[in-house]
């Protein structure tokens, strides 16, 4: 069992928890993530971790309830604990010191966005972050984000915060003012993903996407994951999940997103009667 020993609202059912896994802890790295059962009974999930203390021995991880199984855990408190967790799990992020970087993030995104910025600025780069959001109610982590950043660019859908906008018209901007980007780092919605990779591979500027949101088990055991980069097949779980956005086949990425939208659909549904909610 892992003991919750912090948790908050961070936007409009959006949460973030700190978890007691001292030996998690102590070897996560950026870009890593877990595998999270809420209570014996529930199906896994996998989570990235966004921040860890080793000496304390915590692990933090962020989530959106979009489903029964986010929704259970969403239901525990500080005080109540994990059933399960496992990791970490994946490759780690290539760090290196390329020059300017340029960290995308949209949406709950921003999130698994926050510990690869900050291991980038880590080693040296300049850090120009670009977060998007539907509307500023759902805009996260701004205030860590900027914590890493050299220069930070808001856009909203309805314009309500930062500039109206999506965030490939904020790359845009940057490229007509003249700045050498040297890496894009891009995470959130797949369909964001593929237009800041279409757009950065026309400028011919390398360009990381993390496909975390189409795992389901995380150990490469249900093939769920697969994915075409560079005319290969990949598992996301095991192979990544970031991956050159260059060569990913994002038309087989986006249908393979809703292979299990209608079992999603009727397991919330359930869960959510269950205890007398309604979507």
């Amino acid at each position: 069992m892992y003991k919750i020993i912090e948790k908050n609202t961070i936007a409009e059912n959006e949460y973030s928890m700190k978890v007691i896994a001292p030996r998690i802890a102590k070897k996560r790295r950026a870009g890593q993530f877990i595998i999270l059962i809420p209570s014996q009974g529930d199906e896994r999930i996998p989570l990235t971790i966004v921040d860890s203390s080793p000496d304390e021995g915590w692990i933090e991880i962020i989530f959106q309830v979009i489903g029964a199984t986010t929704f259970k855990l969403s239901l525990k408190n500080v005080g109540d604990e994990i059933y399960s967790l496992v990791g970490p799990l994946g490759r780690p992020t290539h760090i290196e010191n390329w020059g300017t970087v340029v960290s995308v993030g949209g949406g709950v995104g921003i999130a698994p966005l926050l510990p690869i910025t900050a291991a980038m600025k880590k080693a040296g780069n300049r850090i120009i972050t670009i977060l998007g959001a539907r509307t500023k109610e759902l805009l996260i982590l701004e205030d860590r984000m900027a914590k890493y950043s050299d220069r930070v660019i808001i856009m909203t859908d309805d314009g309500s915060y930062g500039e109206k906008g999506l965030v490939t018209d904020a790359i845009k901007k940057l490229i007509n003012e003249g700045e050498k980007l040297d890496m894009v780092l891009a995470v959130g919605p797949a369909i964001m993903m593929k237009f800041v990779s279409l757009l950065t591979k026309e400028y011919n500027i390398p360009t990381l996407v993390s496909l975390n949101t189409i795992m389901v088990d995380g150990t490469g055991m249900c093939g769920s994951c697969r994915v075409t980069v560079g005319k290969e097949t990949k598992f996301v779980c095991v192979d990544g999940p970031e991956f050159d956005g260059h060569l990913v086949d994002w038309d087989n990425m986006l249908k393979r997103q809703t292979v299990y939208r209608e079992q999603e659909k009727i397991a919330y549904e359930k869960v959510l009667s269950q205890y007398g909610k309604k979507n």
